[in-house]
C-alpha cells in the first residue's frame, strides 16, 4: 500500500530555523557561548577567511567571535535547503559580520535525542 505521509512536521522546520537564529543572535551580540548553544560539541567548520583556509573544530569560530566582538549591523536570511526527520541543511546569507564581511554559511544539522544541533559549518566569505 502506498502511503501519502508527511515525513517532517512543520514544528521541525521551526526548530531548525530557531537553531540557526540562535547562531546569528550569538554573532550579533558577540557571544561565543550563545553561538555554542546551536552547535554540537564535536562540530567542525571549514571555509576561507581573508583568502586563508580555516578548518577543523568549531572552536575556531568561538575564537573568532571572542577576538572580533559583536556585529550589531549584521543582517541575515535563513533558508532551509533540505530537511529529513533527522538531518537538515540551512543556508545563512549574511551581511556585515563583526569584521564587516559578507558570507554564505551552510549549516548541517542533526537531530539527536529530539534536539537539533549544528554538526558542520561550511562557509564562503565574499570580497569587500
Amino acid at each position: 500500500m502506498n502511503k501519502n505521509i508527511k515525513a517532517v512536521p512543520t514544528r521541525d522546520y521551526d526548530a531548525v530555523i530557531a537553531v540557526a537564529a540562535k547562531y546569528v543572535e550569538g554573532l550579533r551580540v558577540g557571544s561565543a557561548d550563545t553561538v555554542a548553544e546551536a552547535f554540537h560539541p564535536d562540530a567542525v567548520m571549514y571555509g576561507f577567511t581573508n583568502g586563508q583556509l580555516l578548518g577543523g573544530s568549531v572552536d575556531n569560530l568561538y575564537t573568532f567571535i571572542r577576538s572580533n566582538g559583536d556585529a550589531p549591523d549584521i543582517t541575515t536570511r535563513l533558508d532551509i535547503l533540505a530537511i529529513t526527520p533527522t538531518t537538515a541543511v540551512v543556508r545563512v546569507d549574511m551581511e556585515q559580520d563583526a569584521i564587516g564581511a559578507d558570507y554564505n554559511d551552510f549549516l548541517t544539522l542533526i537531530r539527536i535525542d529530539g534536539r537539533w544541533q549544528v554538526i558542520a559549518k561550511v562557509y564562503h566569505q565574499f570580497e569587500a
